[in-house]
């Protein structure tokens, strides 16, 4: 499988337009900077972290990454946005953060270092790509065995094209217009689904509430809308 074809050229073009302003927390990606805390808490309470080694796949300009490196993680962080990677490098340069940035796929690191990496992460990717099933089986591949994967996501309901879509996008204007397309969303189950397919065993699931007055992101038991999903590889025998 090359995920260089699991890429929608139109998705990258619109990321990569957003790169000059990834770090400005008032910005149009000020969401992201919201909900990044609650995603690290979550992913640090099931996963060492110190001295493990991560991959983040589809990167962004590298809020999660930093994070994560910052709780004494050794991070590979990936993206097929040029501007995107070329952001997150130049902030690291800033910040001092100490991470292997790659301007690559997911199934280019997967046959570079298959089967190396006791935690893997994937944030608002899998929507935009063209199959998602043929993604998380490339993230199942970065797993050492007994590692997990960390996906999160935006459920495809009612609900969640009324808040995620129609408000957060056209009505409040917390996301840029056009950035999630329905049909491309995915349902929990379908997840757990593509995941065992792999091999992989849901661990465990929560919703993402994000607040626009209080401008924060919570953390509940109801994925109905953005939800943050464990998985675990199986240990080896």
């Amino acid at each position: 499988m090359n995920t260089a074809r699991n890429a929608d050229p139109a998705e990258l073009a619109k990321f990569d337009a957003l790169a000059h302003g990834f770090w400005d927390p008032r910005g149009a990606l000020r969401t992201l900077h919201a909900l990044n805390p609650v995603r690290v808490d979550f992913i640090a309470a099931r996963s060492p972290l110190k001295d493990k080694r991560i991959a983040d796949v589809g990167c962004g300009g590298g809020i999660l990454a930093e994070s994560l490196a910052a709780r004494g993680a050794h991070v590979t962080a990936i993206d097929l946005a040029p501007a995107m990677i070329e952001v997150a490098q130049l902030h690291a340069h800033e910040s001092g953060a100490d991470i292997d940035y790659r301007h690559c796929d997911a199934a280019a690191l997967a046959a570079a270092e298959p089967g190396s990496f006791d935690v893997v992460t994937c944030m608002e990717l899998i929507e935009h790509v063209p199959d998602p099933a043929a993604l998380v089986a490339t993230l199942a591949q970065l797993l050492r065995p007994g590692g997990a994967l960390y996906i999160s996501t935006i459920n495809r309901s009612a609900k969640s094209f009324a808040l995620a879509i129609v408000a957060a996008e056209y009505v409040l204007g917390l996301v840029p217009r056009g950035t999630h397309e329905y049909a491309r969303l995915v349902r929990p189950s379908e997840l757990a689904a593509m995941a065992r397919a792999t091999g992989l065993a849901l661990a465990d699931i929560a919703g993402l509430r994000y607040n626009p007055v209080s401008g924060r992101c919570t953390l509940d038991d109801n994925p109905d809308v953005n939800y943050l999903a464990q998985f675990h590889a199986a240990a080896s025998s």
